[in-house]
């Protein structure tokens, strides 16, 4: 349910939070992420933003309180970012020189050698001195391709996603020497599988594979990375994760899905086929794809001429078409004035997109402020975010967070953050099995968090 707007206004205006940008000085959005349930933007001359979710430090400000709008990420100013990651409850950046990551701290995915939750950017040691051309984040996994074609991936290993030939967590960055001698393109992270490209075309799967979402034509768990061949003659070019399936993008332009497809998150016209191999997408085959991103269990294509389709899930409206109706087939997503989009990307429940216009606009899920619209309503067609775009409210601002990394706490250790595993008894005392957020039902039952003490 939307909560009262004045309650709103008036909740979020007392955190102290500074007004640092004019809609006068709108500054053009470069790349969009999303998380679970947050935000993240990156705007022209290296400004971060980030709103949503808060409770795990995801956002960066140095507390755990939502944000309801774009809020500025004081912690990176004058850090020269160039690329922005969301995980499901954590969060990445890097510069040229350096790595950044915040956030829910469990199984290591935070690559700082230990287990810690972050509420400010922290810089990942481990990948000093390397070059990093892209990060993709998982649920709790994370992997950085450098400008020389290396992976490197931490965080949560248990059906080997991070295709380092072992099922042990890894909270430092390791080499998947897997692909000595192959130069990786790009890499994309589901919840426990991971996908890659190749400079040569050629296309990887490894990790957890019950649905199929490896592509490599069975349901087993991969170790370390292996080539998918089902695509003899196509080059692909780009590869995106969703929570349990797989999509990529061939040379020509050709969209293939595989994996789980019980929510029609594959878009070949069914809820039921899960398919083990790569299966091109004929609904989109006159289109040529352009960039895709998966959900938890929705999926987004944007075509060269600036459409954007969506289908899978869509019980939030997140797909974008006007409905809270499951689609397993491409659907158009409608903008005002018939913008083109530029970029999209998807979060577990909700969506994001910038079109040629310079507006940034999102959809789905708003129960934490992850929309950026300043409430907490669902949204299941296109709605602009007011502070980050060209034609918003002449009376919108982008507020500042004022955390101070000296003086705040910045590491939380999970035995101070946490209790205990949820249905466990302690002390003659059963701690319940989720609250607030976590007695969502579409949280997956074998994700659920441990309880805050």
């Amino acid at each position: 349910m939307a909560e009262d707007q004045t309650e709103l206004h008036e909740s979020r205006s007392s955190t102290g939070a500074q007004e640092v940008t004019s809609p006068a000085t709108v500054r053009r959005v470069l790349l969009i992420s999303a998380g679970a349930s947050h935000s993240v933007a990156l705007l022209f001359g290296n400004v971060v933003c980030s709103w949503g979710r808060g409770e795990d430090g995801q956002l960066g400000h140095g507390d755990a309180q939502d944000r309801y709008s774009p809020t500025q990420l004081s912690a990176l100013d004058g850090q020269e970012i160039v690329s922005v990651t969301c995980g499901a409850d954590h969060t990445t950046a890097f510069s040229e020189l350096q790595v950044y990551s915040w956030g829910w701290g469990d199984f290591g995915r935070l690559g700082h050698g230990n287990y810690s939750d972050l509420f400010t950017p922290q810089p990942i040691k481990a990948l000093n001195g390397l070059r990093i051309r892209q990060i993709a984040c998982g649920d709790s996994h994370c992997l950085a391709v450098t400008m020389e074609g290396e992976v490197q991936s931490w965080g949560r290993n248990q059906n080997g996603q991070l295709g380092l030939g072992t099922t042990e967590d890894c909270p430092v960055p390791q080499k998947i020497e897997a692909f000595q001698g192959i130069s990786v393109k790009m890499v994309a992270a589901g919840a426990e599988h991971t996908a890659a490209v190749t400079e040569d075309g050629e296309l990887y799967g490894w990790g957890w594979g019950r649905y199929g979402n490896l592509g490599l034509g069975d349901r087993m768990d991969r170790l370390v990375p292996q080539k998918v061949s089902a695509v003899e003659g196509e080059k692909m070019i780009l590869v995106a994760c969703g929570w349990r399936h797989t999509i990529s993008v061939s040379s020509t332009g050709g969209l293939y899905t595989y994996g789980w497809s019980k929510y029609g998150q594959l878009g070949h016209g069914d809820f039921e086929v899960d398919h083990l191999i790569p299966h091109k997408l004929n609904a989109l085959s006159k289109n040529f794809i352009s960039q895709i991103s998966g959900g938890w269990r929705h999926t987004m294509a944007l075509t060269a001429d600036g459409k954007l389709y969506g289908w899978g899930w869509n019980k939030f409206g997140q797909v974008g078409a006007g409905d809270n109706i499951d689609h397993c087939s491409p659907q158009l997503v409608k903008f005002p004035n018939n913008q083109k989009v530029v970029q999209i990307s998807c979060g577990w429940r909700h969506t994001l997109a910038v079109t040629e216009r310079q507006n940034v606009f999102s959809w789905g899920r708003g129960t934490n402020g992850q929309l950026g619209h300043g409430e907490s309503a669902d949204r299941n067609v296109p709605k602009i975010i007011e502070a980050l775009s060209v034609d918003g409210s002449s009376g919108q601002l982008i507020e500042s967070s004022k955390a101070d990394p000296s003086s705040e706490k910045t590491w939380v250790s999970p035995t101070e953050r946490y209790a205990v595993v949820p249905g466990e008894n302690i002390h003659g005392q059963t701690v319940p099995e989720s609250r607030g957020n976590r007695a969502d039902v579409n949280v997956p039952e074998n994700d659920v968090k441990r309880i805050k003490v």
